[in-house]
């Protein structure tokens, strides 16, 4: 009888691992409460570089200048990610490929990326420059994450004190943000 409790605790142990990695999986493909992402979003218009104007601190990119992120489709429909930034401290750019995906309509803003095998985080494209696209606010699954990105690797004094009062009022830790050197 003990061996029998103790092969159906271990099954409901595999259970509870397996219904706890999904809730985190699903997790990190939401959308920060308060936050939408942009409807009417056009991904052919999306793909090119941007270029990386402000952020909050990750280690990833920690100590990072002259970043930008390119985007390009995929043959599977998919968008090829390659993010890149020069480390002054050891004269080297360092890279990171990656894949996104739509996480629903691909009319919105919300993207599933992943430049680690299956585990994949969101990115949420909640501010656009819908006319010309050269500007854009990108936030992950909370309030944590949050990029600045442009098509050029500066942007009016004006337009960068705009979205960093528009990320402020939606809550984001803007007095955090570093600016990043292009």
């Amino acid at each position: 009888m003990e061996r029998y409790a103790k092969k159906i605790s271990g099954w409901i142990v595999v259970r509870l691992r397996y219904v706890l990695a999904a809730m985190l999986l699903v997790g990190c493909t939401s959308v920060p409460e308060g936050i939408s992402p942009v409807d009417d979003f056009d991904l052919s218009r999306y793909l090119g570089t941007w270029y990386e104007i402000a952020r909050l601190d990750h280690p990833f990119e920690r100590g990072l200048e002259q970043i930008t992120a390119t985007y390009t489709l995929r043959d599977d429909g998919g968008v090829e990610v390659l993010n890149k930034g020069y480390n002054p401290q050891k004269d080297a750019w360092q890279d990171a490929l990656g894949k996104a995906y739509f996480v629903g309509d691909n009319q919105l803003g919300h993207l599933k990326v992943s430049f680690f095998g299956p585990f994949y985080a969101s990115y949420v494209i909640f501010v656009l420059d819908k006319t010309d696209y050269q500007y854009a606010m990108i936030t992950g699954p909370d309030r944590d994450y949050l990029w600045i990105l442009a098509r050029t690797p500066n942007i009016d004094a004006s337009l960068q004190t705009q979205l960093v009062e528009q990320a402020k009022a939606l809550g984001y830790a803007t007095e955090e943000l570093i600016f990043v050197k292009q």
